[in-house]
């Protein structure tokens, strides 16, 4: 990979295919990766709102509790989590609170919100993880949106049922 954009794009990738495999174990089509700076996939997390239906099991969520669980805030600071959709407001909590240094996203929250709509497990918040970052005393550093059309089709049909 010769850019930064190049590796954003290909880990991001890499997300979006842990989010087709959510809706596949039938959850949301959401998913997320932690890589540290050397490129190793340390930690993927589907949704997981299903089978208990905990709207707090997002997958960016998931992944801030087990980085707590299983990695040094050394490594978590130089590490990158890589979402297929924008992080929200509880998600880039847990992400803060846990110390990973860095956030790429695909689909951003306000467009998210169009094309969730009003759908009871997806009452989709439009405040963009930037500005929860921002409240903090340490900085993220926040990347997206990117290949948002890809992260979007990661959600078709997925609210009409």
């Amino acid at each position: 990979m010769s850019s930064a954009t190049e590796r954003d794009e290909h880990f991001l990738r890499l997300a979006f295919a842990v989010a087709r495999r959510s809706l596949t174990h039938g959850n949301h089509p959401f998913g997320c990766i932690v890589v540290d700076a050397d490129g190793r996939v340390l930690i993927e997390t589907e949704n997981g709102y299903m089978p208990d239906r905990d709207g707090t099991a997002h997958a960016e969520r998931l992944a801030a509790a087990q980085a707590c669980r299983t990695l040094s805030r050394e490594i978590l600071a130089r590490s990158t989590l890589y979402s297929s959709a924008e992080p929200c407001a509880m998600c880039s909590g847990a992400i803060y609170w846990a110390g990973i240094g860095r956030v790429v996203y695909g689909l951003s929250e306000h467009r998210l919100r169009g094309v969730t709509g009003n759908h009871p497990e997806n009452p989709t918040l439009d405040l963009p993880c930037r500005n929860v970052f921002a409240s903090g005393q340490r900085p993220t550093e926040v990347v997206g949106p990117l290949l948002e059309d890809d992260a979007a089709a990661l959600h078709d049909g997925a609210w009409t049922k």
